[in-house]
């Protein structure tokens, strides 16, 4: 399997997941022509160019779900959301729009993916992605790790988990009182500590660890990186942190 993160953080999410003639796009917060650029840029074009066979949308907020319909309308590619998400954001289409069930797997292709609810104020899911060989977690837009979250997790080999921001600079910083409020609530974001307290209990097997989301304002890629890497001491887990835009690579 191949994982190419495009876009991460509030101004746009996308990443492609590809394996054995499947690519799908796990959210569409960016529109074709950067995804395309990122995907030339990362030798990562299908047989079609730059286009997914289909797009899986992990919550209705803007910078996820964003250009899914002129995905649907105009590229004519297949939308996967969950019932919720379906309801609450325009997705184009509905002939092209597949709702699934939060807790139960779907295949897509050569793809099995399984969703599990997140704690966010928006319906939202983690994503294991599962080609038979490789599994790949996709953990971001979460206040708090809900129970269950670990073992849904655990064993896969690669974990993009997000890392929001740190305490101490989202406190310093410009954010109004009640940007801050939401931010730091059980249905905010993850901060860097909480993302490292999961980190720190994960089990063996997972490999590579990309840290997403990064806060542009309250965070920065050292800061992560660095209470990351003391949560896997021990492990033999390779640590990046996702750029806001791409394309990272992750074979």
């Amino acid at each position: 399997m191949k994982i190419t993160i495009v876009a991460s953080g509030s101004g746009g999410n996308a990443t492609l997941f590809s394996s054995r003639g499947t690519r799908v796009l796990v959210d569409a917060g960016v529109g074709p022509r950067v995804l395309e650029q990122c995907l030339s840029a990362a030798g990562a074009g299908g047989p079609l160019g730059w286009a997914p066979d289909a797009i899986v949308i992990t919550h209705a907020h803007a910078d996820h779900v964003g250009v899914a319909a002129k995905y649907n309308k105009k590229h004519k590619i297949p939308i996967y959301a969950s019932e919720a998400t379906a309801r609450a954001a325009e997705l184009g289409d509905p002939e092209r729009v597949r709702s699934f069930s939060p807790r139960e797997p779907f295949a897509i292709g050569a793809l099995t993916i399984s969703p599990r609810p997140l704690p966010h104020d928006a319906a939202q899911v983690a994503l294991v992605v599962d080609d038979g060989a490789r599994r790949a977690a996709l953990v971001t837009d979460l206040g708090e790790v809900p129970p269950g979250l670990l073992e849904h997790v655990a064993g896969c080999d690669v974990l993009l988990l997000e890392s929001n921001y740190d305490a101490d600079m989202l406190e310093a910083g410009p954010y109004p009182q009640h940007l801050k409020r939401r931010i730091r609530s059980a249905r905010g974001h993850l901060s860097n500590a909480q993302a490292c307290a999961l980190l720190a209990a994960l089990p063996g097997g997972t490999h590579t660890v990309a840290l997403m989301h990064l806060s542009e304002v309250n965070n920065r890629p050292d800061l992560a990186l660095d209470a990351a890497r003391d949560a896997l001491l021990g492990k033999r887990a390779r640590l990046l942190a996702a750029p806001p835009r791409g394309p990272l690579v992750l074979d």
